[in-house]
């Protein structure tokens, strides 16, 4: 299955999202010949305060201050999208909306689930890093998270792609979902860290190439000893070394009492993404 339809979601406050990841964004769907869907929402800031404080620091006025802060910027992110996705000729549409922040992760994923792949740009903003988990290990689709401020402002190169492989059930279906970018990608490389955990299978990479190969995909088979690092560390410094474009991986994690507690790799990668990485649970 090809990816037709992809889902950007914009974040309006506290900060909005930068241009330059809407732009890269847009590369990518361009890149695939995929419509984009951007997905935004002014954030409902509860009244909060009392008397006292209200009469003293106006937070009445504070709160409609922070309101308005989040109108301005869901349509500016609007303006900026509309612009881009016009100007490289990607069909595209925009879905604006309001609610409370608290309720903003579950929309999402909601809005996920009815695109085939949904981005999410990762900045130093938390509510992005929930929203991410929550679209991951809630929605059924492939997630793409990706630093908000991007190597590449105005392109999504699909060159050189890596797949992380540990032959669990999350990292087949990662391949799975990602085939669409694999059978455009040029070089792709499937590296298995080693040294960091025990890998319990009766399988060998070549078996995982000779799937791909049905697909009409080549692809570089590596392992790569840990040396004492995390394996999220370990794929950092190999994307780095092998100027990857995307890194495909599996993601691990579950959710208790609302609060997603995530494997050492998917934690390292969803709070700080170095480069774009599609993601599937």
């Amino acid at each position: 299955m090809a990816f037709k339809d992809v889902l950007l979601q914009l974040s309006s406050y506290p900060e909005p999202t930068p241009a330059a990841a809407i732009e890269q964004a847009v590369g990518f769907a361009e890149a695939l010949g995929a419509h984009i869907s951007a997905l935004t929402f002014k954030i409902e800031i509860p009244n909060a305060g009392n008397a006292l404080a209200n009469a003293l620091l106006n937070i009445p006025g504070m709160i409609a201050a922070e309101r308005q802060k989040s109108v301005a910027n869901a349509q500016n992110l609007v303006s900026v999208f509309e612009g881009m996705a016009t100007q490289r000729g990607v069909a595209h549409d925009q879905i604006v909306g309001s609610c409370p922040s608290s309720q903003l992760a579950a929309i999402v994923t909601e809005h996920a689930r009815m695109h085939d792949v949904t981005m999410i740009p990762i900045g130093e903003q938390a509510l992005q890093q929930y929203v991410a988990e929550s679209v991951i290990f809630g929605s059924g689709r492939p997630t793409i998270v990706f630093p908000e401020v991007p190597k590449s402002s105005n392109s999504f190169p699909l060159d050189v792609v890596g797949v992380a492989w540990d032959f669990s059930r999350a990292a087949a279906r990662a391949v799975a979902d990602a085939l669409p970018v694999l059978q455009r990608a040029k070089t792709i490389r499937v590296v298995t860290i080693t040294q960091e955990k025990t890998i319990d299978t009766r399988h060998s990479g070549e078996d995982l190439a000779k799937y791909l190969a049905w697909h009409g995909i080549e692809v570089v088979l590596e392992e790569e000893g840990a040396a004492g690092r995390t394996i999220g560390q370990a794929l950092e410094e190999y994307a780095t070394a092998h100027d990857l474009d995307l890194l495909v991986m599996g993601a691990y994690g579950h959710s208790r009492m609302h609060n997603f507690i995530l494997g050492g790799a998917t934690k390292t990668i969803v709070a700080n993404p170095p480069l774009p990485v599609l993601l599937s649970h």
